[in-house]
C-alpha cells in the first residue's frame, strides 16, 4: 500500500448480509495481521449498520488471537440497541471459526453542549525539521538492524516523523512518552467522517507500545521483546482532515507483568483535540 486510496480499498469490507462482511489483509511488517487494520475494519462493519446518521464517539476491543493474512476475516455485526440518542453495535471477526477479535462501539446523535479539553504540549518540534521513517531508512542505511530496515522498508500509505528517534546503535533507557507526527499520502478530499474515524483508528495502532519499552530502551527491543496489542479504546471528540500533519502524542504510566499500559492524544497541527486512545499490549521478554 502506498496512497490512501490502497487503505480505503483495505479498510472497506465486502458485504455478504447486512450483518455480516469480509475483509482481506495486509502486512504492515509483521507475519500477523496488523491489530489496527482489524481495528478500522470492524468499524466499517458496524458503521455500515448504522441507518440513523449517528456519529462514532468511542470503541472498546480486545485482541484474542492472532489473524492469518493469508485467510479472510469475517466480522458479524450484533445490533445490541437503537435508543433515543445511542446506538450501540458489537463486532466478532473470526477466521475459519475461530473468533479472532471482539469490539463494541457506540454511536451518538449530534447534539449542542458543553466543549473544553486538554492543550497539545508546547515546544513540540514542527513536522518539517524531523525526518521521516523514509528518511531514516535512507540516512542510516545498512547500519541500521536488520528488523528495523525491513520494518522501514514497507511501503505504507502514511508518512510518520518522531520527535526523537531513539539510536538503536547507542541503546539507552529514554522517558516513558512518544510523540509523532503522522499525514496520510495522497488525495485526502472527499472522505466522510466515519471513514476518517476508521483511517484514524488504523494510524492509532502504530506507535502507541513504544513508550511502554522507552524506559528499558538500554536492554529491550523489537528483537528482543514479544510484543502484541491486546485491547485498544478509543474516544472521538471532534471532527478534522486529513490535509495536513496530525499529532500523535503518547505515555506510558506503567508497565508489569509483562505488560504495558499507554494512553496517548492526537491533535491537529493548531492543537484541536480530536481522539484519545488507551491500550495495554504484550512486552514479554524473550529468555534466551
Amino acid at each position: 500500500m502506498t496512497t490512501v486510496d490502497d487503505l480505503l480499498n483495505l479498510l472497506v469490507l465486502d458485504k455478504i448480509s447486512d450483518n455480516e462482511f469480509n475483509g482481506e489483509s495486509k502486512t504492515v511488517g509483521s507475519p500477523i495481521v496488523f491489530g489496527g487494520q482489524v481495528l478500522a475494519q470492524a468499524l466499517n462493519a458496524a458503521s455500515r449498520t448504522i441507518t440513523n446518521q449517528r456519529i462514532l464517539h468511542s470503541m472498546h476491543a480486545y485482541f484474542l488471537e492472532a489473524g492469518d493474512l493469508e485467510q479472510p476475516i469475517t466480522y458479524h455485526v450484533s445490533v445490541i440497541r437503537d435508543g433515543g440518542s445511542f446506538s450501540v453495535r458489537r463486532v466478532t471477526a473470526s477466521q475459519n471459526k475461530i473468533t479472532i477479535f471482539i469490539l463494541a462501539a457506540s454511536f451518538h446523535k449530534r447534539e449542542e453542549g458543553y466543549e473544553h479539553q486538554i492543550q497539545m504540549k508546547s515546544g513540540i518540534k514542527p513536522p518539517e525539521s524531523l525526518l521521516s521513517w523514509t528518511d531514516l531508512r535512507v540516512e542510516y542505511g545498512d547500519a541500521l538492524p536488520k528488523g528495523l530496515k525491513t520494518f522501514l522498508e514497507i511501503k505504507r500509505p502514511i508518512e510518520f516523523k518522531p520527535t526523537a528517534f531513539a539510536n538503536p546503535l547507542r541503546p539507552k533507557d529514554l522517558p516513558p512518552n512518544h510523540d509523532v507526527w503522522f499525514k496520510l499520502k495522497g488525495n485526502v478530499n472527499n472522505i466522510d467522517l466515519a471513514t476518517k474515524q476508521q483511517i484514524l483508528t488504523y494510524i492509532s495502532d502504530y506507535n502507541i507500545l513504544v513508550s511502554t519499552l522507552n524506559p528499558h530502551a538500554s536492554k529491550a527491543h523489537w528483537g528482543n521483546t514479544i510484543t502484541a496489542s491486546l485491547d485498544h479504546s478509543m474516544w472521538y471528540f471532534r471532527d478534522f482532515d486529513f490535509s495536513d500533519w496530525l499529532l500523535y502524542s503518547m505515555e506510558s504510566p506503567s508497565a508489569s507483568h509483562a505488560r504495558g499500559f499507554a494512553r496517548g492524544n492526537i491533535f491537529t497541527r493548531e492543537g484541536k483535540l480530536i481522539a484519545t486512545v488507551a491500550q495495554e499490549g504484550l512486552i514479554r521478554p524473550i529468555n534466551k
